[in-house]
């Protein structure tokens, strides 16, 4: 039992924009994409959280020194999208229900 906690806390972890995305309400990930100033206008409920992924990376930088965790964060993100990709693709057949309930999650007001 707590090895099953344990995976399945892990799996929380990895799929952070999986989770932020089928699991949360729609308002958080719409809030974190636009505090982060995201190029993206709407994220699919299919692949969701490697979409919401790509859409923080996809966001403006701040004017840093060479020293900042900039590309630690990147590849953060990059092992996020594929940990989000396995995540997103146990739970395609809910996505695709979702996508064709509720339509893609627009982040533009």
């Amino acid at each position: 039992m707590k090895r099953l906690a344990m995976l399945l806390g892990g799996l929380t972890l990895a799929g952070c924009g999986t989770v932020d995305t089928v699991f949360r309400d729609d308002s958080l990930a719409r809030q974190q994409l636009k505090d982060q100033k995201s190029y993206c206008n709407t994220v699919p409920r299919v692949y969701s959280g490697v979409a919401y992924d790509f859409c923080r990376l996809h966001s403006p930088r701040p004017a840093k020194d060479e020293n900042s965790q900039e590309n630690a964060l990147a590849q953060g993100m990059v092992i996020d999208m594929v940990l989000s990709g396995a995540l997103d693709t146990l739970l395609l057949p809910y996505t695709l229900i979702q996508q064709q309930a509720d339509g893609s999650l627009v982040l533009a007001d």
